[in-house]
């Protein structure tokens, strides 16, 4: 590591705006911070009682691959859960791996799978024994609950195309054998592009090729307009086979845009990711209850940032326009440590160390306050706080790839804290999450969904 990006090197907190200036906001933040010494002694009831009565609470993250951030986020969902009754837990995973989640921690009576559960890049970013702990306490909790008060673990995410595919023909195979023969023939025009999705967007350039829209938005309008006869039978079987087809038409789209710009393949993505949300909570019905788990970048209001600015939206936007106040939005952020992150698309996960926070950056006022871990309450930030929080800042975001040479330009954008985030966890020190192993686990079911 560049010994000036060294935690211990404080060269790093010079500031060219004077040392007034700099000091403005650590102090501020000093003012209102709630402190605690780590992740498992955060302190919920007072978080609790600023959630209050929100429908919608949304968790997020400042990197796809820190401990720290998945423990604490699961402190805070097991008190939604135990104390506020909270329906289900919807993350930034895909659809058909979700659903082995939760047919594991709602104890339904499924076939095992032949496939395991988040097997696709990247692995880690689900399958570490911290989300593994968090599955195994939801389903105890659930144990002893009636099957409608079980709390349900859903995905939002729509990169499983062909795992959507054929978690639709399985369902028909058994409901309806003849719209199975059907179904198959309208979906085998994604066949040849299954080994990489992404080549579809290059065929679908040829003005002269036949895209694979009409036939996929046709089987989702097929089995919607049988909403009736299917869901009476099974409705949490039709909502599974309903949001699958509805995958694959919004998979078709997005990899058929991707070629034309990223904002609109971001766009419909999280566009995705928010009417599913909304579909399940229109499923379980006026009085349920959601907490999402994603990231930093998906469930804080894209108004508050640089994404607004280049035309881009996300769940935290779509969210606060139709749910309003009821949604409440949880951010979270680190100064150094280490993180599991791999440095291109589909290369090996790594152990990296996290550079410290650039100077300029919320990250590195948060650093300065010099307290290990805090909350910070912003919805109804004022007076001093509020001042120096206001002015947009640089703020760090780590997905699954992670380039500390490049940092800068690959990881900083702008923001508004108090206007992206309704609360905001420090944590300064962080560590990698432990990703589990393929192998099959001893002693548990044919079931269990990070089994083989």
């Amino acid at each position: 590591m560049d010994k000036g990006f060294q935690s211990g090197d404080k060269s790093r907190f010079v500031n060219a705006g004077g040392a007034g200036k700099a000091d403005a906001l650590p102090k501020a933040l000093r003012g209102l911070a709630e402190p605690f010494e780590s992740g498992a002694e955060i302190p919920i009831e007072g978080l609790l009682d600023r959630i209050g009565e929100a429908r919608i609470v949304m968790l997020g993250e400042a990197s796809h691959g820190t401990s720290e951030f998945y423990l604490a986020r699961e402190r805070i969902t097991r008190a939604l859960i135990e104390q506020k009754g909270f329906s289900f837990v919807a993350i930034e995973g895909d659809w058909p791996d979700a659903a082995r989640i939760d047919h594991y921690v709602r104890h339904a009576e499924y076939p095992p799978s032949e496939w395991t559960a988040f097997s696709r890049f990247p692995t880690w970013m689900w399958r570490n024994e911290e989300v593994q702990g968090f599955v195994d306490w939801l389903r105890e909790f659930n144990r002893t609950r009636p099957a409608s008060e079980r709390v349900a673990f859903h995905g939002l995410d729509l990169y499983s195309l062909y795992s959507s595919i054929r978690a639709v023909l399985d369902y028909l195979e058994e409901v309806d054998p003849d719209l199975a023969v059907d179904a198959r023939q309208r979906y085998e025009c994604l066949a040849p592009f299954e080994g990489e999705p992404a080549t579809y967007a290059r065929a679908a350039l040829d003005p002269a090729y036949q895209t694979c829209e009409k036939p996929v938005l046709d089987m989702l309008r097929e089995l919607l307009s049988r909403h009736r006869r299917y869901a009476e039978h099974d409705s949490d079987r039709f909502l599974d086979a309903v949001q699958n087809a509805r995958l694959v038409a919004d998979a078709e789209e997005y990899y058929r845009t991707l070629y034309y710009g990223t904002h609109s393949a971001w766009n419909l993505r999280d566009t995705h990711m928010f009417q599913t949300l909304a579909d399940l909570l229109d499923h379980y019905g006026s009085g349920s209850k959601a907490i999402v788990w994603a990231h930093n970048s998906h469930v804080g209001d894209s108004v508050a940032t640089d994404m607004g600015r280049r035309g881009e939206f996300n769940i935290g936007r779509l969210a606060r326009a139709r749910y309003g106040d009821a949604v409440y939005v949880v951010g979270f952020g680190t100064d150094h440590g280490t993180v599991a992150a791999a440095s291109n698309w589909d290369a090996p996960m790594e152990i990296k160390s996290v550079r410290p926070a650039l100077a300029g950056s919320y990250e590195h006022a948060c650093h300065e306050t010099g307290l290990p871990c805090f909350l910070l309450p912003m919805r109804n930030a004022a007076g001093e706080l509020r001042q120096a929080l206001e002015p947009q800042k640089l703020e760090r975001a780590i997905g699954v790839i992670y380039r500390p040479e490049t940092e800068r330009q690959s990881h900083y954008f702008r923001a508004c804290l108090p206007e992206q985030f309704d609360e905001f966890v420090w944590l300064d020190e962080t560590s990698a999450i432990t990703p589990l192993s393929t192998g099959a686990v001893p002693g548990m079911p044919d079931t269990y969904p990070f089994g083989v």
